[in-house]
Parts: C-alpha cells; sequence; structure tokens
C-alpha cells in the first residue's frame, strides 16, 4: 500500500521514524514534506499535498492512505479534509483508529504528535491501515451523504439549511 504523509515542525520526528516502520512492512512511503526542521513552518500545504495525493491514487485505482501530523493533529486534520473526497479522521487512542476504518472508510488519520509516543502512534497508524472498512449498509450511506453535500451543498431526501 501506498501511505502518503505530512506534517510539520512537530511531526518531523515522527514521520523519520514512521518511514521507516511502515517501508520495513513493505509499504511505499511518500513524505510530503517537510524535510528539515523549521519552527516557523506552517502545516496546511504539507498535509494538504499528502491528502491530494491519496485521492489521485485512490482515484486512479492504487492502494493509498494518508497520515497527516501536528501538535495536536487538529489542524492538520482540518487542513487534510479540504480537500475534495478525504474524510480525515483525529485519532487519540486505539479505538479512534479502528472506528476511523470501520465507520468512515476514512482515508487520512491525523494524529497529535505531542500528545503521543511514537510507539502509540505507530500503533494507531499499524491499526488504521490494517482495519478495512465494514461496509455496512448504513455507514455507506452516510458516507456517501457526505459526499453529496461535499459535491452539491445537498443531501437528497435531508433537510440541510442554507
Amino acid at each position: 500500500m501506498r501511505i502518503h504523509l505530512g506534517t510539520d515542525h512537530a511531526g518531523l520526528e515522527f514521520t523519520k521514524t514512521l518511514i521507516t516502520h511502515l517501508g520495513e512492512l513493505g509499504h511505499e512511503v511518500v513524505d510530503h514534506g517537510p524535510t528539515e526542521y523549521d519552527p516557523l513552518d506552517d502545516y496546511p500545504s504539507f498535509c494538504i499535498n499528502a491528502a491530494s495525493a491519496v485521492v489521485r491514487d485512490q482515484r486512479a485505482g492504487v492502494e493509498a492512505l494518508g497520515v497527516v501530523f501536528g501538535g495536536s493533529g487538529n489542524g492538520e486534520q482540518i487542513a487534510a479534509n479540504k480537500v475534495e473526497g478525504v474524510r480525515a479522521a483525529l485519532v487519540w487512542n486505539e479505538s479512534t483508529a479502528l472506528l476511523a476504518r470501520q465507520h468512515n472508510d476514512a482515508n487520512v488519520i491525523s494524529i497529535g504528535a505531542r500528545q503521543h509516543t511514537v510507539d502509540e502512534a505507530i500503533d494507531f497508524i499499524d491499526l488504521f491501515i490494517n482495519e478495512p472498512f465494514s461496509g455496512e449498509e448504513r455507514h455507506a450511506r452516510r458516507i456517501a451523504q457526505l459526499a453529496e453535500y461535499e459535491e452539491t451543498g445537498l443531501i437528497a431526501g435531508k433537510q440541510v439549511d442554507q
């Protein structure tokens, strides 16, 4: 599987360790930056680039997921979710890593590098990558509603205030 990574200075060391870990598991890792420590860097472009690459790969039939990091993971999740076709979930424990895939078919996760140890983050990421989407009708229906809203601003048969 191809795994796209994006971060800011807070997640740079996590990324270096993660590239090695995921590579050893046989994944192709694409690092969208940054490549060096800059305490004033800005995460949006790194995370958007990683998220965009996930969507491009998935639309081309390439099995791909993304992981973005920052101090809390919140801003990075927001940035990734600005990309059409991305379902980015903030992950803070094993349960949220699993549910992101099982229920939301998330294709990107965000982790707070200042909130977790490297070992915890690796555990969350491994769970996320290895967990399939459940395919349950109720979850698929909800994901389709989100995609419909993203494209049209409406959800057929549902009240969406304008």
